[in-house]
């Protein structure tokens, strides 16, 4: 067996790869890889293991993060819910996690971390982050009656409120003032509206945006999705938090789960939240069991795993200072520094 690192006619080998493996996921494929280098300029690592006719038996996608303010460390992947190793067998994955080991301290990093579904090693692991998905019926009906009795009638509050929504990757500027308000009232910085764009260039239709509206016009909420095999991906969202009242997340959730249904989609994908939060509860709520994801850290300079969480107390005053900051200043302040939050 050869562990090498990635080049570019590997490209189509390693998503086919991705697309076979069980467990491989959209954050796995090259697309993303493209996304991230593109959109922020991040190093990546990419190691895949071969066997002797030259098949690809493993994989380990990792990129270098270095900021001043966050520190110096490789993730798998960035900006992502998961994107750990892949591998056919325990022994390939232990020869790639050697090889990742070197490879993180010939870069002179704190730490790698591995955004991992279930554990890879005996690593210190992090017990923050859940997942929340479920089947699909192809009957819209169905999945409306599996929704628990008080979240369902927030999805029917929506709908009487009058809310409509629209698909389409034109609605990305508007989708872009949403998630930017949202990340101000969390006391979060703003991806920059490329970063969002080139996820839909690169992904084209296996991406889409989804903007609901109020009764008189006005954008509510908005969500980017990804399309993976069988699974629909809300994965950003951002929403007014002066327009709560008519249930706009709810209404806008249910029309993604419908149309994915009368899609052909199998699993609605809800993504990762981390424990204790509100975004919890709400998945919680729509019926949705967690399931505790494993990321995992092989600590290289770092003595213990980073915390670099807005639940961590350490930052709550540098949240606060955010949030009372002038909107407009958040959008330019805030892009520099959001590239570095992996």
């Amino acid at each position: 067996m050869n562990i090498r690192t990635y080049q570019n006619t590997d490209r189509q080998p390693w998503d086919d790869y991705v697309m076979s493996h069980p467990n491989g996921t959209v954050f796995h494929l090259t697309q993303w890889k493209q996304v991230v280098e593109e959109a922020f300029g991040h190093p990546s690592f990419y190691l895949l293991a071969e066997n002797g006719q030259g098949g690809i038996v493993g994989i380990l996608p990792m990129f270098q993060i270095k900021s001043r303010l966050f520190g110096n460390f490789m993730v798998s992947v960035p900006f992502a819910e998961l994107g750990g190793p892949l591998a056919d067998s325990p022994f390939v994955l232990d020869r790639l996690l050697d090889q990742a080991q070197s490879v993180a301290r010939d870069q002179g990093v704190d730490y790698l971390e591995m955004k991992n579904a279930d554990s890879a090693g005996d690593y210190p692991t992090k017990d923050l982050y859940f997942n929340f998905s479920k089947e699909l019926d192809p009957d819209p009906e169905v999945n409306m009656a599996a929704i628990p009795r008080k979240q369902r009638a927030m999805v029917r509050k929506g709908i009487k409120s009058g809310l409509t929504h629209e698909l389409g990757h034109h609605l990305l500027p508007e989708f872009y003032e949403l998630m930017a308000r949202s990340y101000h009232s969390l006391g979060t910085p703003i991806f920059p509206q490329h970063f969002f764009g080139k996820f839909l260039e690169v992904f084209g239709d296996k991406s889409d945006l989804l903007v609901v509206r109020s009764s008189e016009k006005e954008p509510v909420a908005g969500v980017l999705t990804f399309y993976y095999k069988d699974r629909v991906m809300p994965f950003y969202a951002g929403s007014r938090i002066e327009a709560r009242a008519l249930a706009p997340n709810d209404y806008m959730y249910w029309q993604l789960m419908k149309d994915g249904c009368e899609r052909g989609y199998k699993v609605f994908d809800y993504g990762r939240s981390k424990a204790d939060t509100g975004s919890f509860s709400f998945k919680k709520h729509w019926g949705f069991e967690p399931r505790q994801l494993a990321y995992q850290y092989v600590l290289i300079k770092a003595q213990e795993m980073p915390n670099l969480s807005p639940t961590n107390p350490k930052y709550h005053k540098k949240i606060e200072l955010w949030r009372k900051m002038p909107y407009p200043m958040t959008k330019i302040l805030g892009p520099p520094l959001a590239k570095y939050l992996a």
